[in-house]
This record gives C-alpha cells, structure tokens and sequence, in this order.
C-alpha cells in the first residue's frame, strides 16, 4: 500500500511512496500531527542518485520490522535536498555542530515537534558495525530519550539555536582588500596536489568554484596556470570522465581520479563546460574541446527534456549495484575490438593493469595525462553502443533551475568560444523554458515535473540565472534576457537581502518559517549564491549603470568581510566578486553594422576579465549606458568603472587595450 509520498512528484520521494514507512513530505499535516500526538520527528534527507541512500532505504525502509518501530514512534518525514536544500543547509549545519563531523546523505536527524534537532547521523546500518548503532535498535532508544528526557533536550538544544542564530548576524566587519585573495589563494594552493591535481586527498571533488578562482588568475600567475592545467587535464585523464559517452562522475573516490562515485549530477557537468571551456582559451589544449563537445552531446542526449531544460542526474546504481552500468571485464572488451587494435587500446586506457574496480572489473581511464588530440574515437563508439544495451541507472527527471543555470552558463560559455551555434541555441532554449515554465506571476520557482512549478525559487536558483544571463547576452544579445536578468537582479534586492546587515538569505522574506534563515558566504559542490549575487550585480550594475545593484554587491562584501579575512579559502565566489570590486570588469559595447566578425576574434581570447556585449544598430536596449550612437562599420566604447575611453573604430586597436 502506497505511503503520502506517492502523492509526490520527486523522483527521490517516489522511490519511497510504497515503503512500509509512513512517510509524510515536509509540510504541515506532518508538523501539526507531531505536536499534536507529541512525538519527535524523524527527519530522512537524501536524493535520487545517492549510493547510499539506497543502501539505508534497502536495508531499514523496506524492512516491515524496522518500518514498524519508526511508525510507532516517530512522525517519519522524507526530503529531497535537491527540492529543499532550505531544510538540508539547516540540518545539515545542525548535524556538523552536534557531532563535530561532516554530514552528507543520507541524512538522518531526529527532531522535537517544534522542528528541533536533538540527536542525529548520516547513514545506520540495520544492525551495528562500522561503530555505528543498529538503526532498528536505536529508534527505540531515541524515542524514550526525548519522553524521558525532555526537559533535559530542551536545555541540550538551546546552545545549538543560539548557535544557529548566531551564523546570521553581525559579522566582525575587516576593511576589504586585495590581501583576503592573496590569503585564499594562498591558502587554496597549500592543499594541491601537484601529482594528481586537484586539492586535497581521497575523496577528491572537481570544486569548481575554486578552480573558476584559479582560471580568472591563471593569466597572470604561473603557479595558478600550473594548478588549473594539471587539474584539468588529470581529470580529463581520469575514470571520474566517462571516456566512452561524455560527461563527468560526483568525485573520485581515490586522489588519482581514477575510480569515481558513479553518479553523474547536472550540476558538475554545467561548471565543468565553463572550466574546460575557459582552460581551452587559456591553453589551446584540443582534447580540451573534444571534452566540452562530447559532454554536451551526452548532456543533450541523457539528460535534455523535449522541452529544453534538463534534468538533475543519473543514478550510481543500475540493477541495485553502483557502477555496473559502467564497467567491464577485460574480455568483454577483447571481443568487441579488432585484435589488431586491442593491445593498444588496452595500453591507452589501463586494461593492461589490474582490475581496478573491486579487484575484478576495469574501469577506463587514460594510463597517463593525455593533452592531445581524442584517441580510438571508433573503438570508444563500438564499446558505447554495447554498454548502451546494459540496463541504464536511474534517471532523476526533475527540472531544477539553479541546477539548468549552471548549465546554460556553460553552453552558452562553450558557444561562445568555439563558436557553436547549435550549443548557443540550446542554452536559449533552456533559459527560455525556465523564463515561461518557472517564472510565474513575478516569482522564481524551483523545480518543475509533470507540468508543475514548485517550490519557492531559493538565492541560489535567482542568482546562477542571473549570471548565466550575462553570459548568454556576451554569446547573443537578447532583449528578452536583458529584461529577464533585470527582472531577476530587483528580485534579488527585494525578496533575499539582509536590509540591516548586508548579504542575502538562501530564502525569500515571505518563505515558511524554519528554525534557521541561512545566509551563507560558503561555495560547496556548488557556488555560494552570495558570492555569484555580488559578482553577477556589479557586472549588471556596471553594465546598466545601476548604482543600487553595485552597492547591493559591496553590502554583501561588507557583511562577510569578517569570514573573507579568517576564512578565504572557503569563499572562492566571494573571493571573484572582491576582485571585480576592487577592479571593476573591462566593458566593452560593439555597436554597428556587420559584428560577427569583431565578436568572434574576440570570443577566442582568454579575457576573462571582460564583459563583451554586440549591439546591432537596430537595437534599443531602453538602457542609456548601453544605446551607444549608431554607425555603418563597428565602434567599440570601452568602460573600467566610471572611466570610459573615446570609441574604438579598429578592431586591432580595441585588442591591444584589451590584451
């Protein structure tokens, strides 16, 4: 018998409507049902392509015995984090500051009725081991905790709100300067790993924020450039691509980017664009471009509605094992390839090795950093299509729009630079699904399934709009998307801002009360919407020559000047709108006649540090800093800040100011 939960649209929710688990979704029938029969709520947080996840919910959420114990205790309450990463920032924080650990998914996390966590975990095991409590075990023992001890876990929980709302305010402000990017970067290159590339150790993530940092650096620092082309070309090299369809994994599991997590999130994919996109104009590596052209091919194919957006992942697992959907034994592959092309491509890709996946199966990656030109693209379509007759992980076909800004960023980034305009088209056409499907009435939602906008947009999904926006009108001038990426920037200053203390909060001023507002300076897997809010409005600001977006983008430095002065290294994003603060972007306006031609000389040269927009004659933007005079060939009128330079009438003139 089906739960609450088959009444959803979440794929993730979905997986559990026929649970033995009365499972409700976050909401009020749930929330009144705890305080009114005065039982502690167990909070399940985790997604649909989550490894993990799975495992828990195999072991204890379709187990009648373990079902039994959570209903007769608990009010059990399941959350996709991808539709309320609201819910999971708070809980996830709580968790970390109670258990002095890092959290993840599943999260598991048991709360009072008024929303209260008072104890909590990741994944439990149906029975102890990994030192970890019997989760069945363990429910008994939590539910008379809070009967029994109730006075008591009020008082444990106290410090924990305060802490929470302590997060939100005031922060010791430090004069903004220079030297906080200097300290996180810093700080950033101490933990590199010069062998493998990346940052850090096992398990090694892309973080692209942090190499977006690095490649607006990466010009002028040796060290930077060393660090971004290592890193890029160590996971190209990896198994954490997927050499055969395109598109990259979660992380690796080991520092060689070798083995990785098998899911595939949009996510990734959309910044990865935007990274490889940006290294190939830095360096003029090709298997550079040969990796933005198979991602995005693989991203139309698997992972694009018929619509135009995309969806959110691809599961780890296919027929219940992670990775199965990807691997191979050596002799699989012996058959499918000629046997006088075999030996090489098994040197080339590490079949020659051992098994590198749990001692029996390989894995593909590239025996070596391989800079040039794609290799065996033949054989690569002959093992594609005999993986594509496997059955395939699981699709999670919801429409995220933070998630769909990231990745029209990317093609519209790609577009750009190779001068595609089949990939430009594509972005469009996402960015203008999500203005007519998730737009509504004034109001950003974030999700949509099934014909269904939910879900108040977050700071997140308004402020990766807005920047995939600008960089869509630097690939196309677009009216409607200048009106969009308005529309969206007074959004962000009258729904999100922190009136009294700068910043903006991860949710609308009008947004279900919760035990905590968010308001974060921090780039995770994802960037901090803070720091992409005050990168994305000085831009607009100094591009509309609207003060109140640039001074909404220095009171959201101001506020987290305190965090950028400890802790630079955590705040990439922020770290990328402080430079633009303290050296405002290089503007460039094309106005004329006959324009291809300067933007795509231009398109292919590392500027990052530039905005370029083309306006046709017959363009009025309605905006006076932008509606430059009309003439017959092409001028371009050059602004850094307040300064403006007299138009530019030769294109070889304009490069030199700008290189």
């Amino acid at each position: 018998m089906a739960n609450r939960l088959s009444l959803e649209t979440s794929p993730y929710l979905l997986q559990h409507a026929n649970n033995p688990v009365d499972w409700y979704p976050w909401g009020g029938e749930a929330l009144a049902l705890a305080k009114a029969q005065n039982k502690p709520i167990l909070l399940s947080v985790g997604y649909s392509a989550c490894h993990w996840c799975h495992v828990m919910a195999h072991e204890s959420f379709e187990n009648a015995h373990t079902a039994e114990i959570m209903n007769a205790h608990f009010i059990n309450i399941k959350v996709d984090r991808e539709e309320r990463p609201d819910i999971d920032q708070i809980y996830q924080t709580a968790h970390a500051m109670m258990t002095q650990r890092s959290g993840g998914w599943p999260l598991t996390m048991f709360l009072t009725p008024g929303q209260i966590p008072f104890y909590g975990g990741t994944y439990f095991p149906p029975t102890q081991r990994y030192n970890l409590p019997g989760f069945a075990d363990l429910l008994p023992r939590v539910a008379a905790a809070y009967h029994e001890r109730g006075n008591a876990i009020q008082e444990q929980t106290q410090p924990l709100l305060d802490a929470l709302a302590q997060r939100n305010g005031v922060d010791n402000a430090a004069e903004l300067s220079a030297s906080m990017i200097e300290d996180g970067v810093a700080q950033l290159k101490s933990s590199f790993d010069a062998r493998h590339g990346g940052l850090g150790s096992a398990p090694k993530f892309p973080n692209e924020p942090d190499w977006a940092l690095f490649l607006r650096l990466a010009g002028n620092d040796d060290k930077a450039r060393t660090m971004v082309v290592r890193t890029l070309a160590s996971m190209a090299a990896g198994g954490i691509y997927d050499h055969l369809a395109g598109g990259f994994c979660r992380y690796s599991v080991d520092e060689r980017w070798e083995i990785p997590h098998f899911e595939k999130m949009l996510y990734d994919n959309g910044q990865l664009l935007s990274l490889y996109a940006d290294g190939w104009l830095l360096t003029g590596q090709a298997r550079w471009q040969e990796i933005v052209a198979e991602s995005i091919h693989w991203l139309i194919n698997e992972l694009r509605d018929r619509e135009g957006a995309f969806y959110a992942a691809l599961d780890a697992d296919s027929e219940g094992v992670e990775g199965k959907f990807y691997v191979w034994e050596r002799s699989e592959i012996q058959a499918l390839l000629p046997p006088d092309i075999f030996p090489a491509f098994a040197e080339y890709y590490g079949l020659n090795q051992a098994p590198n996946f749990e001692g029996e199966y390989w894995h593909l990656r590239v025996h070596g950093v391989d800079n040039g030109a794609p290799q065996f693209a033949a054989e690569r379509k002959l093992l594609l299509e005999a993986r594509a007759k496997r059955i395939r992980p699981g699709l999670d076909d919801k429409i995220l729009t933070g998630w769909n800004a990231l990745v029209i960023k990317g093609l519209a980034q790609s577009a750009k630079a190779f001068q595609c305009h089949d990939w430009l088209e594509t972005a469009q056409q996402a960015m203008d699904f999500v203005r007519q499907n998730l737009w509504q009435g004034g109001r950003l939602h974030a999700t949509y399934k099934h014909g269904e906008a939910r879900f108040n947009g977050y700071l997140d999904d308004h402020a990766f709009l807005l920047d995939a926006l600008l960089m869509l009108l630097q690939a196309e001038f677009r009216q409607q998307d200048l009106n969009f990426a308005v529309m969206l920037a007074d959004s962000l200053l009258n729904d999100f801002e922190d009136r009294d203390n700068g910043g903006f909060f991860f949710t609308r001023h009008d947004h279900e009360q919760l035990i905590q507002r968010p308001k974060s300076p921090y780039d995770n897997a994802i960037p901090s919407g803070n720091g992409i809010a005050a990168f994305a409005l000085q831009r607009l600001g100094h591009l509309l020559g609207e003060i109140r977006y640039l001074q909404a983008a220095e009171r959201t430095l101001v506020a987290f000047s305190g965090t950028l002065k400890r802790n630079p290294a955590a705040c990439p994003s922020l770290l990328l709108a402080l430079q633009e603060w303290l050296n405002p972007p290089t503007l460039v306006v094309l106005r004329g006649e006959h324009l291809q031609s300067w933007q795509q000389q231009l398109a292919v040269k590392f500027l990052p540090h530039c905005f370029i927009i083309g306006l046709a004659n017959q363009v009025t933007t309605g905006y006076a800093a932008l509606d430059k005079p009309k003439v017959q060939t092409v001028n371009a009128w050059v602004c850094r800040g307040v300064v403006c330079l007299p138009a530019i009438s030769t294109l070889n003139e304009l490069v030199m100011e700008l290189c």
